[in-house]
């Protein structure tokens, strides 16, 4: 029943079975394991709990107002930011699947002629997009206007989001 032949056989099976998994672990954990800083390098936490009461370890940046960063933002970079934006939207005067942006700022909200807005943004129509109002709104589109139908996730740096706005500005 048990010969040298089938004894070999499982053997081997065993081994190349092994060798697989023991591949497959390296190769998983060469893709998604940590990768550990070389000389020199430091380690950046990528996010850190805030407990209420404790006091920080870091000093908290300056903030910057947004005034401030308006007035020195630079409409090219800007022009390269609105490429996230160029999927949904155009600034030629047509719309795509968002409203066109050229002249939106300090436009009434919900004011191009034959769009389509959500609700979100019909109720606040009365309003302009200021560049206040915009810089909320590129921040975190769903915090802002809950109930929009914007599904971009927003612009977390105020860096780009003011040069979009100067960039937009400058399409009026």
């Amino acid at each position: 029943m048990f010969d040298t032949m089938t004894i070999t056989k499982a053997t081997g099976a065993f081994c190349g079975a092994l060798l697989v998994f023991l591949l497959g672990s390296w190769g998983a954990e060469v893709i998604y394991g940590p990768h550990h800083a070389k000389h020199g390098e430091e380690h950046v936490q990528a996010y850190t709990i805030a407990i209420e009461g404790a006091e920080s370890a870091e000093p908290a940046e300056a903030e910057v107002d947004f005034a401030t960063l308006l007035a020195a933002a630079d409409a090219g970079a800007g022009e390269k930011v609105f490429g996230k934006c160029a999927s949904c939207h155009k600034i030629d005067g047509s719309d795509g699947t968002g409203p066109h942006l050229n002249g939106v700022v300090d436009r009434p909200k919900a004011a191009v002629a034959g769009f389509g807005y959500s609700d979100a943004i019909l109720a606040v129509a009365d309003q302009a997009w200021t560049a206040e109002n915009l810089n909320g709104f590129l921040e975190d589109p769903k915090g802002y206007m809950p109930g929009t139908s914007m599904g971009f996730a927003g612009l977390p740096k105020a860096e780009d989001r003011a040069n979009l706005i100067a960039f937009l500005a400058a399409t009026q």
